[in-house]
This record gives C-alpha cells, sequence and structure tokens, in this order.
C-alpha cells in the first residue's frame, strides 16, 4: 500500500507568524491533532496538541504570547505519496513522530498519521501475506 492510498489530504496549517492561540484555534475547528506551519506554501514544522499543552504549562502565557515558530518542530519529517505505509512506519519509528507531512517538492499534499496506520494494519497483512503467496508461487514453477 502507498502513501497516497492512506494519507489525509486535508492538512490543517498555520503560518509561522502566528500565535500559539491561532493553531490551537485551528486544531479545535477542525478537530485534528496537529497544525503545519508553513512559510508561504512551504512547510516548516509541525505543532501538536501535546506542543501547546507543554508550551502553556512550561511559559505560564496566554496562548496569544507564545509564537508558532518557537513550537514547530523542525526538522519536518516529511515523505513522497509513492512511498510504502510500512517505510514510512518504519520512519515514523526511527524519528520517534506520529506524524509525517506527505510532500512532492515543497508542495503539501497530505499527511499520515500513526493511527491511519494502525486503522490499515488488516490491510497492510493482507497486502504482504498475497505478496508472500506470489512470491512463493514463482518459486515453486521455476522449481526451487
Amino acid at each position: 500500500m502507498l502513501v497516497r492510498e492512506l494519507m489525509t489530504t486535508d492538512v490543517v496549517t498555520v503560518g509561522v507568524d502566528a500565535t500559539l492561540d491561532d493553531a490551537v484555534g485551528n486544531l479545535l475547528s477542525a478537530g485534528v491533532g496537529s497544525v503545519v506551519v508553513v512559510d508561504g506554501e512551504t512547510p516548516t514544522g509541525i505543532v501538536t496538541e501535546t506542543d501547546a499543552l507543554e508550551a502553556a504549562h512550561d511559559r505560564g502565557r496566554p496562548f496569544d504570547g507564545i509564537a508558532v515558530r518557537d513550537l514547530a518542530h523542525p526538522p519536518l519529517v516529511t515523505t513522497d505519496p509513492d512511498r510504502t505505509v510500512q517505510r514510512v512506519a518504519r520512519t515514523m519509528a526511527e524519528e520517534g513522530v506520529k506524524k509525517v507531512v506527505v510532500t512532492e517538492g515543497l508542495s503539501i499534499l497530505g499527511i499520515v498519521t500513526l493511527t491511519d496506520v494502525v486503522y490499515h494494519v488488516a490491510d497492510l497483512r493482507k497486502e504482504a501475506a498475497a505478496a508472500a503467496a506470489d512470491l512463493a508461487e514463482r518459486d515453486w514453477r521455476r522449481g526451487g
């Protein structure tokens, strides 16, 4: 299964000059767990619900006094839409992230979350079993 088959194409963004209040407003209105920070159209980082809570707790300031640019996680972990979901899941584990932005060049095409991957585990297992059966069949036909 390819990333393009799994990704969410409605990516919630916030400008690099926004405040945490803006970011949280976008999170709440869209019902999502993260916003991608953009400079123009170029993704530069990501702010999650956890980031917002930690910033509010640690800084003790109102959300409108906290700049998103100070919270965004660089470097942003991105992937190609034609990469396999298995590879992206491995990247998530290696990088310690739960969200990967799907890009083509500098343009955002979508986002894949750990929840998306977990939701499709059964499909991924079926795909892997079919591939293994196909390999076994080819091997058998060659006499191996």
